[in-house]
């Protein structure tokens, strides 16, 4: 399938200007992260304990952090999932402390149930203290055990219906994860007699904790030296694989094309405040497999040209084989390129930097393979002058 035919287009004719752009954005990137904000780290790779919350009411991020500050916690990162949608990303940090792994755990383990604490309404700890369960936090065993006394054989189907209800809201409907008020309940079928027992012994809690991530500082740390580790052995691996199945000049510009795909796509991240966390990472090395494929169907191109236009220059030879391989490249990359923005516009939070990163790697890994790997491949040529072409 072809948009249009071979087009004459001279890539080669910009290649400076490709090195002069990717040296600007790298080298911003590169001093953003020296002596400006630079990266900011996760709860995978800093340490701390990160807290996802559902409100049963709206609050301004304002006042969620001046509760958090009455309890010593004021420094703690709020972000609003979706605008109105009374979901929050909350992270706590400690600082580095001389304690041991477990030590460190522990206090961020604290550290994350004083959060929960802080953010719970007066009225639900007042509850709490007259011993009434929190019906919105209250998992499926407790609920069983409570409704057993008062109807022993329907409790744990009761249960079971209460809780999915409450955890599992249906994708058509914009209700969170809580519940507001009985009604509800009633009106899903749960029986009079299990509401009644159900307004004794429980109440309607103002929060519900989606999830609870804890990383301890140590932990971080070798999640850092592992990420780095994948991506440079990655790097390698490719290397001596394009350079034993081409030649050593397109193993080395393969690799550079990568290596740049890496600081560039990590120069813009470093720009948008985003936290840098195992998904990240996972984008990163996904955009290193994209990207490589794309270079090494480029490059088999070449191959086959360096046989067939065996008179023309070396730069001739490149161009006609960037042209050739374009329609294709511009296919894959806008399927691609229209699958992540779906991910990035409609995927939610939980993927929303994964879909990022993916969306810079996709755009940019398109620009260095044409306007990276093959310029390089042709400054080798030119600097080391091959007697016989760089290949057979």
């Amino acid at each position: 399938m072809e948009f249009f035919k071979t087009p004459h287009i001279n890539f080669m004719k910009y290649k400076y200007l490709a090195f002069a752009l990717s040296g600007i954005v790298i080298t911003a990137g590169i001093l953003n992260v020296i002596v400006g904000e630079g990266f900011k780290f996760g709860v995978d790779f800093g340490g701390g304990t990160l807290i996802r919350v559902t409100l049963k009411n709206p609050a301004p991020v304002g006042e969620l952090r001046q509760f958090l500050r009455n309890v010593g916690l004021g420094n703690s990162s709020i972000q609003e999932v979706e605008k109105g949608n009374r979901e929050y990303q909350i992270r706590t940090m400690l600082p580095p402390a001389k304690k041991g792994e477990k030590q460190e755990l522990e206090a961020h383990e604290i550290m994350g149930n004083r959060v929960v604490e802080a953010l719970r309404a007066e009225e639900d700890k007042k509850a709490l203290e007259q011993g009434l369960k929190d019906l919105n936090s209250i998992d499926e065993k407790d609920l069983t055990s409570l409704l057993e006394p008062i109807i022993p054989d329907q409790a744990a189907q009761i249960a079971q219906k209460i809780i999915s209800f409450r955890d599992k809201p249906p994708l058509i409907s914009d209700r969170k994860p809580i519940i507001q008020d009985f009604s509800q309940l009633e009106a899903e079928g749960i029986s009079q007699q299990a509401l009644a027992l159900l307004k004794e012994k429980t109440f309607l809690g103002s929060l519900v904790v989606l999830s609870k991530e804890t990383v301890g500082p140590q932990v971080g740390r070798d999640l850092q030296i592992k990420a780095i580790k994948a991506t440079i052995w990655a790097l390698i691996g490719m290397l001596v694989y394009i350079a034993f199945r081409f030649k050593l000049a397109y193993g080395v510009s393969a690799i550079l094309t990568l290596t740049h795909d890496v600081l560039f796509t990590m120069s813009i991240f470093s720009f948008t405040n985003r936290e840098i966390n195992l998904p990240v990472i996972a984008a990163v090395l996904t955009i290193v497999g994209y990207s490589i494929n794309d270079t090494i169907v480029i490059f088999d191109r070449v191959r086959d040209n360096l046989k067939i236009m065996r008179k023309s220059p070396f730069e001739e030879i490149l161009n006609s084989s960037l042209n050739q391989t374009l329609s294709r490249s511009i296919i894959t990359s806008g399927t691609v390129f229209l699958t992540v923005i779906a991910l990035f516009l409609f995927g939610g939070e939980v993927i929303n930097d994964f879909a990022f990163v993916m969306l810079v790697g996709v755009i940019e890994g398109s620009y260095s393979t044409i306007y990276q790997s093959c310029p390089i491949v042709y400054f080798w040529q030119k600097i080391f002058k091959p007697k016989k072409g760089i290949r057979k």
